[in-house]
């Protein structure tokens, strides 16, 4: 859901599926506020043309989800054409109604 919603740009999917406290970290170190990701994404400074995720591992504790996987995607900024293949660890944390929301996010080098 979370990959369809950056393809789309879809700025009400993308405020469902995260949380108010995301944090959101790129293998270049930055790292952005729920607000500025779907600034990003759905403002489309930064547009996703293809995401490929491979290699996932779900551990479930409680009401938190740690996914690994491996984000292999090309995306538009500026302009510039890029393409990025890096190592994701997210958490996701089940809500009172059963939904599961984006927490944190941290992508790094391979």
């Amino acid at each position: 859901a979370l990959t369809k919603a950056m393809l789309d740009a879809d700025r009400a999917r993308l405020d469902d599926l995260t949380s108010d406290q995301l944090s959101y970290g790129h293998s270049s170190g930055r790292f952005e506020t729920k607000a500025q990701f779907i600034d990003v994404v759905a403002g489309k400074k930064t547009i996703y043309k293809s995401i490929a995720l491979s290699e996932p591992k779900v551990a479930v504790a409680g009401n938190n989800a740690i996914v690994r996987h491996v984000f292999s995607g090309e995306t538009e900024s500026e302009g510039k054409p890029s393409s990025a293949r890096v190592g994701v660890l997210q958490v996701w944390q089940k809500q009172q109604d059963g939904r599961w929301k984006l927490l944190a996010r941290q992508a790094f080098k391979l």
